[in-house]
């Protein structure tokens, strides 16, 4: 049960940029006789946009899936507007366009991109951010490769920080171990003049980002009770 959990937490909110078990969007998670993940998640309103719910339930369904054990995967959001239509689409193996037909406002793949970007400028500013208040200078960070990035020696919050900023990098360019560590979302090189500057104009894109964050968590806290235990759930038997 771990194992699944912990495939959940690298699922994220794509507006929010933050873990879906970390936001206590995931409710249930539950193993039958057979293997079969059964995964119950909610969002903070009943009006949650459709097509970041639909992305993320898909995105739990493949991560999950991609367990060697799992033998399949049910995913099921609930009290949610589109619930029905979301959780047949998940269930069908459905496109968002495929299940909300006529419904559907463009490509979910270039809403995903426009949000992975911001994700992208999100975890930089942080990683550089840091680097920078190590006494990192400008000139070393624009040359570092992505391989010398790797095994910077920084402490514990700053491997994590290094870790969620590579598994972003690859949005932006090639991720050979000479490739830059540092890039725009354009693809350039950062100039070593005017870094600090860069770093602040990202700055306002994490600030957004944390507000929604708080406030999705203060809907989700007043809509639900987030401190009363869920209760224990009867142990699924076999088919």
């Amino acid at each position: 049960m771990s194992e699944i959990w912990d495939r959940l937490r690298h699922v994220t909110d794509p507006e929010l940029d933050e873990s879906v078990t970390e936001l206590g969007f995931v409710t249930t998670v539950e193993v039958d006789a057979v293997d079969h993940v059964h995964i119950q998640f909610r969002l903070p309103t009943y009006w949650c946009a459709a097509n970041f719910a639909f992305m993320m339930a898909d995105d739990m369904r493949a991560a999950v899936s991609a367990v060697s054990w799992v033998s399949g995967v049910s995913v099921v959001l609930g009290e949610h507007m589109y619930a029905d239509k979301i959780n047949r689409g998940i269930s069908q193996g459905q496109s968002f366009q495929e299940a909300f037909g006529s419904e559907a406002n463009g490509d979910l793949s270039e809403v995903r991109r426009t949000f992975l970007l911001k994700a992208f400028q999100r975890r930089q500013e942080a990683l550089l951010s840091q680097l920078l208040a190590r006494g990192y200078r400008p000139e070393q960070l624009v040359v570092m490769s992505l391989a010398e990035l790797e095994v910077l020696l920084v402490e514990r919050q700053g491997q994590d920080l290094v870790g969620r900023y590579l598994e972003r990098r690859e949005i932006v360019g090639p991720c050979s171990p000479d490739a830059p560590a540092f890039l725009s979302v354009e693809g350039w090189r950062l100039p070593a003049d005017g870094l600090e500057a860069y770093v602040r104009g990202l700055r306002r894109v994490g600030v957004n980002a944390e507000f929604n964050g708080a406030l999705c968590r203060g809907l989700l806290s007043v809509r639900f009770d987030m401190t009363t235990p869920l209760p224990e759930r009867p142990k699924m038997n076999p088919s």
